[in-house]
């Protein structure tokens, strides 16, 4: 197994639900007020998942052999597996996704790559900066949903409590690591006073761990 994407970081299982020893027939509407909200909430965070790791995976590209480069693809095996892991979670939960709600969210995520980043072609400071602020935005909801179902854990056998308090604390460190990366990238991309214009040239990120 790859080590975690931080040092900090909770270890976790393999990151595709396998916490569970046995499956769950479902929920079926006992200790939640409306069944119905909490699969459209779960399909709308799974959808959502769905940019984040297309975000991800396409800054990654972007950034190859750059300072960013391994940060990024860490993070990239990171949040592809935090979709997995909620995809577990619904599949204990009985619930399935909405295939037109992802559908919806990947053309989304491919219209929004035709954005300007002040460059008439090619990548720019300035889309890197947007690509690490949109993550930032994915990671904190996704915060707000494992915190959620942690919640509702004495609630529903279905969950974990303490699987989700691993997830949540991993999610809060990823947003801490994106935070100085976004930071770092703002500086490169806006400041008259960047000194490092070729991040390539730059040192590793300061979460890289070996």
């Amino acid at each position: 197994m790859k080590p975690t994407l931080w040092a900090t970081a909770p270890p976790i299982a393999s990151g595709d639900g396998s916490r569970h020893a046995t499956r769950c027939a479902g929920y079926g509407g006992r200790a939640v007020s409306d069944p119905k909200l909490l699969r459209i909430y779960l399909q709308d965070h799974h959808a959502a998942a769905t940019v984040g790791v297309e975000l991800v995976r396409r800054a990654r590209g972007s950034n190859e052999g750059t300072a960013y480069g391994d940060f990024l693809a860490r993070l990239a095996d990171e949040i592809d597996a935090d979709r997995r892991a909620l995809e577990a979670i619904m599949d204990d939960l009985g619930v399935g996704p909405d295939r037109a709600k992802v559908t919806v969210a990947w053309a989304g995520e491919r219209l929004g790559r035709l954005k300007l980043n002040g460059r008439l072609t090619g990548y720019s400071p300035l889309s890197r900066l947007v690509e690490l602020e949109g993550l930032a935005l994915a990671v904190t909801g996704k915060l707000a949903l494992w915190r959620t179902l942690g919640g509702l854990a004495d609630d529903l056998a279905e969950l974990d409590g303490d699987y989700l308090a691993r997830l949540a604390a991993r999610a809060e460190e990823q947003q801490r690591v994106l935070e100085e990366q976004r930071l770092r990238a703002a500086r490169e991309a806006l400041s008259a006073r960047s000194a490092t214009p070729d991040p390539s040239s730059a040192s590793e990120p300061s979460g890289r761990t070996s």
